[in-house]
């Protein structure tokens, strides 16, 4: 479906910050930062829509 855009420091920061709002949600702060799923999802499938909408790619170069 869609081609992974998302790698290196960019898919680290995502699961980084999405797990620290799920965290936050959960430790009560507010139901605003269950939208941390959704940069922990992008960041381990490696594929983000948003880039793929701008033409954007942080993935090394393939052969």
């Amino acid at each position: 479906m869609f081609e992974k855009n998302v790698g290196g420091i960019d898919k680290i920061l995502r699961i980084a910050i999405g797990a620290l709002l799920i965290i936050g949600a959960l430790m009560g702060y507010g139901v605003w930062m269950w939208i941390g799923i959704v940069p922990l999802l992008t960041g381990l499938t490696g594929r983000c829509g948003a880039y793929k909408l701008f033409g954007m790619n942080t993935c090394p170069l393939q052969k």
